[in-house]
């Protein structure tokens, strides 16, 4: 009887441990999401579910280039997933259907059409982030609700694990 007791202690202590070791990774490491609408495409479709280094921006700052989600200024019970384009100090610009950083042509090969509309030209204020959606004319982005504090960025698209087929690492 003693070594049943013995094993149910171990059980209870082993099954404890692994759900304090998961709350501390999901807390501050990592975190799972789905991706919600199209204007990440072709990059990232509706329903993919990605994994969010959520440790990443605690040591780095963000670079552009950057998948990141994060919440919305305007509603932070909404997470939008988009592409970092400018940091601070950077200016922004959409002119002829191609998007200037710093008046120098930004090289996208993620994206799959032109973007529509023209963007004034911009300066990222400091501790922001301007960010767009690879779709970008369908696209809710900060051309629309402004930049983007750090302190909103939850973390930064590292892996698309959904679907499957589409596994795909980000830098």
């Amino acid at each position: 009887m003693k070594d049943v007791k013995n094993d149910i202690k171990e059980w209870i202590q082993a099954i404890l441990i692994a759900i304090v070791v998961s709350v501390v990774i999901r807390l501050f490491l990592f975190e799972t999401t789905l991706v919600y609408g199209n204007s990440m495409e072709s990059t990232l479709r509706d329903r993919d579910r990605v994994i969010i280094n959520k440790l990443v921006y605690h040591l780095y700052t963000p670079s552009r280039g950057d998948i990141v989600v994060f919440k919305n200024p305007d509603n932070s019970n909404e997470n939008y997933v988009k592409r970092v384009i400018g940091i601070a100090g950077d200016t922004v610009e959409v002119l002829d259907q191609k998007v200037y950083i710093n008046d120098q042509l930004l090289d996208e090969p993620y994206l799959d059409v032109e973007t529509e509309n023209d963007f004034p030209k911009f300066e990222v204020p400091e501790d922001t982030i301007f960010v767009m959606g690879d779709n970008r004319n369908r696209s809710q982005d900060s051309r629309y609700i402004g930049p983007i504090p750090v302190e909103n960025i939850i973390g930064k698209a590292q892996l698309r694990i959904w679907p499957i087929s589409d596994f795909t690492f980000f830098r």
